[in-house]
């Protein structure tokens, strides 16, 4: 039986999808990437905001198609539009077969068997429920990186997220587990460990009483074969003197943290739900850079949250540029159902976020350029991600770059590189978020 499966959202859910595929290869199931040669479809689902929703309708629709004309035998939905609109999904699409919440992917195989033998399927478990899943992932990301998904949850709350209610409460993975994971990460190739969760600062704090990441993370660089081990989804105000220490001490740590702030203005944080002020924030980011003078900081933000008015913005603009983050993203507001935030009355009109969102984002590549040029003629370590077509030249990053959401360094060269290898590389030029580089006499691999 062929299975076609589609991954949607975010690096978190790709490991959920990566668990079910080590699963359904293990019991005998080939993986095609042909939707006309699948006798099963499944479709792995994002609803954190509105654009993510529309996308996983649409595949969804699209996917139906096969099972209404073409070989498909079973489509099967999973995780957090699976979660959330369990009803609807079953009533509007009846072509659905399978639907699995967000805890109960780990029994996608016996769904499969059931729905193979003519019975629907609609399987759920408590919320709070924590899949550990046996089977070795089949990773989707190229083989040299992988993502290490340390917790599920969040206990957070923050007024516009719906997280906690896909997804449940905060649990950590078992550090034993994870360990053992990485080892065999490593073992099939992978030299760069990125490790996520809706909160990694508080890893630990569940199982051991007390913030346990720096310890998991010095046992992780014990691991042969990893050169590489970067940090997301850092809360701010989670961040603790250990942990600290251990990036300055464990060479294989990048210096590089995610740290998500949403925004600077303590009213509009206070209504998010955060739980950091301006004053913090500047703080935390000071230390840090006072601690570990070349560390990347990236953080997102949220604009046009309801009640922002344009005092809030251009106090959230001086922020960014007083700050200078090395990299960062804005999202529009999204009102998310059963949410507070949906509730609030000053809803931003759409226009308006776009506006402030262009605004902050032209203000963010000004500050990234300036800090690209200030690399010309630094040399570099580069992991090469692949070769551009048609050209002497490769892409590839830094220890500054994860993958997927930040830039690129483009690297001149005649020699041979592979996806993976390290090579050294001298910065010859910048753009607004990518470098120009080349290849210096030694490389490593």
């Amino acid at each position: 039986m062929k299975v076609l499966f589609i991954s949607l959202g975010c690096d978190k859910n790709l490991v959920d999808s990566e668990e079910m595929l080590g699963m359904l290869a293990a019991h005998g199931y080939s993986i095609t990437d042909e939707e006309a040669a699948a006798d099963i479809i499944v479709i792995n689902t994002c609803c954190f905001i509105h654009d993510a929703k529309e996308e996983s309708i649409q595949t969804i629709l699209e996917m139906a198609e096969y099972r209404r004309i073409g070989s498909c035998k079973v489509l099967l939905v999973t995780g957090c539009m699976a979660q959330r609109y369990q009803n609807e999904i079953r009533q509007e699409i009846p072509e659905v077969d399978v639907v699995l919440g967000t805890t109960a992917f780990d029994e996608i195989v016996q769904a499969l068997d059931v729905a193979l033998g003519g019975v629907s399927v609609e399987k759920y478990k408590d919320i709070d429920y924590l899949p550990l899943v046996k089977e070795n992932r089949i990773l989707t990301t190229g083989g040299h990186f992988a993502y290490l998904k340390i917790a599920e949850g969040c206990d957070k709350h923050c007024t516009y997220c719906i997280i906690p209610k896909l997804r449940g409460n905060y649990r950590s993975v078992p550090m034993e587990r994870l360990l053992a994971q990485a080892e065999n990460l490593a073992s099939q190739g992978v030299k760069e460990l990125i490790l996520v969760a809706q909160e990694t600062t508080i890893y630990g704090t569940d199982l051991y009483g007390a913030r346990s990441l720096h310890l998991l993370l010095d046992k992780l660089c014990e691991i042969r074969g990893i050169h590489w081990i970067r940090v997301l989804y850092c809360y701010p105000e989670e961040i603790y003197p250990e942990l600290i220490a251990t990036m300055k001490k464990q060479s294989k740590i990048c210096n590089y943290l995610d740290l998500p702030i949403q925004h600077a203005s303590d009213r509009i944080l206070k209504r998010m739900g955060r739980r950091t002020t301006k004053a913090q924030l500047t703080e935390i980011v000071n230390t840090l850079r006072r601690e570990i003078p070349d560390i990347t900081l990236r953080t997102t933000l949220i604009t046009g949250f309801p009640g922002e008015t344009e005092e809030d913005h251009e106090e959230l603009m001086e922020f960014v540029d007083e700050m200078e983050f090395d990299r960062l993203g804005v999202f529009t507001y999204s009102p998310e159902e059963d949410t507070p935030a949906a509730e609030m009355k000053e809803q931003i009109p759409e226009e308006v976020k776009e506006e402030r969102q262009a605004e902050l984002m032209e203000l963010q590549q000004e500050i990234s350029l300036d800090k690209g040029n200030e690399k010309i003629g630094r040399e570099l370590l580069v992991m090469i991600e692949g070769k551009v077509a048609d050209e002497n030249a490769y892409v590839g990053r830094t220890y500054a770059d994860a993958p997927n959401v930040d830039g690129y360094i483009f690297v001149n060269t005649g020699e041979l590189l592979m996806s993976g290898d390290f090579a050294r590389v001298t910065v010859t030029g910048a753009l607004e978020y990518d470098l120009i580089g080349e290849l210096t006499d030694e490389y490593t691999e």
